[in-house]
């Protein structure tokens, strides 16, 4: 009888962990996302029912997921990375983590969006705007460049979000556009200017309400919350620079494999959906109200379309986040 009692508990205490490895029998990957949760709320669920492919997201920002990257190396259990602005992965690039992408992938996004080593693809992008209060500024009154910002008359008119991922984005097209010594001089100016605050969202109610008159931040912010209340929009609007502008700088969110990966198939299947036609238009239907890079899908109204966007020509594997931060803490924004 005791041996029977003690083989019955030890069945009973072996079972709850049974149940719970139970669903790690099936392939999964492990993707580090620096890119936003609810989107990839929607798009992985998508894949893992069209693959049998388990998607676990270890969400975090940018710098912090690219920086964890290097430090792990060969021995990080990432299989994917994906990112918001793309100088963070061009840093776990640079370190030579990630492998080349697969080329059926590759040919369906522009190259514009893919680095030349193509060890990595762009899959969405955002634009650069100013976003301003209509009674506090008038159309005549709005900048010809993303550069003016930094001239007098802009004194106490604009805010910023320095310390995230987006602002330091911009300004690496900056650096990548106009060069060190013309960015370093228009961040000096900015600063003078501008008002720093704590993200792109307390830009954009700020300015709605008055208590600066505009702020740059990237398009998908105001019109989220257009879709959604209003709230924090209704009493602004948005300036698409253009002409190639540094402040028309479209950045682009990356998706690369980990050259350590042990599932290297199903995380190049990852990034190959993620870029597919199906992807985009997961992509396009969801709340994000980002740009497609995927040429057979179109975000819809009310956004300003892709076409009619004219931003700078940019390499994306040569915005440089550690040459920025460096810049931006020399300027006192860090």
């Amino acid at each position: 009888m005791p041996k029977t009692l003690a083989a019955l508990a030890a069945t009973i205490m072996l079972a709850p962990l049974l149940t719970a490895c139970g669903g790690d029998d099936g392939p999964s990957i492990t993707v580090y996302n620096a890119q936003h949760e609810e989107l990839l709320d929607e798009v992985a669920p998508l894949f893992e029912e069209k693959t049998g492919i388990e998607v676990k997201l270890r969400s975090g920002s940018d710098l912090e997921l690219a920086n964890q990257l290097v430090q792990e190396g060969d021995a990080s259990p990432a299989d994917v990375f994906l990112t918001e602005n793309s100088p963070a992965m061009t840093l776990v690039d640079n370190a030579g983590l990630l492998t080349k992408v697969d080329q059926d992938t590759l040919d369906q996004i522009p190259a514009d969006y893919v680095p030349s080593d193509e060890n990595w693809t762009g899959f969405i992008a955002r634009s650069t705007v100013l976003v301003y209060n209509r009674d506090a500024v008038s159309k005549d009154e709005l900048p010809q460049s993303l550069m003016d910002l930094a001239d007098p008359e802009w004194a106490g008119r604009v805010a910023y979000s320095p310390t995230g991922a987006d602002f330091q984005a911009i300004v690496s097209a900056v650096v990548e556009t106009q060069g060190e010594d013309a960015a370093r001089a228009w961040l000096s100016g900015l600063a003078d200017n501008g008002t720093e605050l704590e993200n792109n969202l307390v830009v954009l109610d700020q300015v709605n309400s008055g208590e600066v008159d505009a702020g740059v931040i990237y398009h998908y912010y105001w019109y989220r919350d257009q879709a959604e209340s209003g709230e924090m929009s209704d009493s602004s609007a948005l300036h698409f620079f253009g002409n190639q502008d540094p402040g028309a700088f479209l950045s682009v969110s990356g998706a690369g494999v980990l050259a350590s990966s042990d599932k290297q198939d199903d995380a190049q299947e990852f990034v190959n959906f993620l870029a597919s036609q199906e992807g985009q238009q997961a992509i396009a239907d969801s709340y994000a109200m980002e740009y497609p890079l995927n040429p057979k899908v179109t975000l819809g109204p009310p956004v300003k379309p892709f076409d009619e966007l004219d931003p700078p020509k940019i390499d994306v594997g040569k915005l440089n986040s550690e040459v920025v931060v460096q810049m931006m803490q020399d300027e006192g924004l860090l």
